[in-house]
């Protein structure tokens, strides 16, 4: 896209903004993978949307459950919101989406961001998935593109396309909050890391200092934490002034070639998270378990000794 037309769609970004639609949301925290659902709701339809949820997955067993989305479905049903979408930022390496469990309960349209069909084609090919899974994005009910607007009962939202830890990370701003899934954490915490298939720290960097760009209210609802050192409570909620002012990588004054460097030399430090292999077949197929073979099981593949 060129800069004129991302120009043009972060302006409709501060229209939504200004709308003075203030959108509610309630954080449900999985421990397990450190990872925050967010429900958000539009307090005068009643319209809502999850973003980001979990689904159990015990390795040693092979074995899931949906204990963390029961309780999302059970605060819908109970605050009797209306599930109108179910938002993935991206293609998750570290849990494994309920969105389809939770749509079957609720109803509302899956989403995600147009360029998972990047890495459907990535990693199809990595665990050989075969022809009878499509790489088209048809896994998912809406295909967000960059820029698009959508509403949240009468609240405007848009779509932003912020690429670096994957190639298909959407951010989706609400009303005056914006849910940034793995691009930012906590301003004593720092960013994302930028090294699976399709990553790219300079992008991410881009990525990065288009959502500080956004009002410094601005409300930011993050996938992950982690607890840095000396932080003894999980947090998911910050601002866009508070990550300018005192995120620990990218704080206002850190250049791109600083951070590229920063981040790509603490990249090759990290191992692999715990649940990339099956998260990463599971949600590129928008949360769905691999199709079960002639015996009636269904299997999680693990490439050998793959470079």
């Amino acid at each position: 896209m060129s800069d004129l037309a991302l120009a043009a769609a972060d302006q409709q970004v501060i229209s939504a903004l200004r709308s003075n639609k203030v959108p509610l949301v309630k954080t449900f925290f999985d421990n397990t993978t450190f990872t925050a659902t967010h429900v958000v709701h539009d307090p005068a339809t009643r319209e809502a949307a999850v973003v980001d949820s979990v689904m159990e997955y015990d390795p040693a067993a092979g074995r899931t459950a949906h204990h963390h989305a029961q309780e999302v479905v059970d605060y819908i049903r109970a605050s009797d919101l209306k599930l109108q979408w179910l938002l993935e930022t991206h293609v998750h390496a570290d849990h494994l989406s309920a969105a389809p469990w939770i749509q079957e309960q609720l109803g509302g349209k899956l989403a995600i961001g147009a360029d998972i069909v990047r890495v459907q084609d990535i990693f199809g090919k990595l665990f050989n998935a075969g022809t009878r899974f499509a790489r088209n994005g048809s896994q998912f009910d809406h295909l967000f593109h960059d820029g698009e607007t959508f509403m949240l009962g009468s609240i405007p939202a848009i779509a932003l396309h912020v690429p670096g830890h994957t190639p298909a990370d959407m951010a989706y701003v609400i009303g005056d909050a914006a849910f940034i899934g793995d691009t930012l954490f906590m301003p004593d915490y720092g960013t994302a890391r930028a090294d699976f298939p399709g990553g790219d720290a300079r992008m991410l960097y881009r990525s990065i200092r288009r959502l500080l760009s956004l009002p410094e209210q601005t409300r930011l609802f993050l996938c992950h934490d982690y607890k840095a050192p000396g932080r003894d409570s999980f947090a998911w909620e910050t601002t866009v002034g508070a990550e300018r002012a005192h995120n620990v990588h990218v704080h206002e004054g850190v250049g791109e070639d600083e951070f590229v460097a920063m981040r790509t030399g603490r990249d090759a430090t990290l191992s692999m998270p715990n649940l990339l292999m099956p998260s990463v077949q599971v949600n590129m197929r928008g949360g769905h378990l691999p199709e079960a073979e002639e015996n009636g099981t269904r299997y999680i593949k693990i490439p050998i000794d793959r470079v």
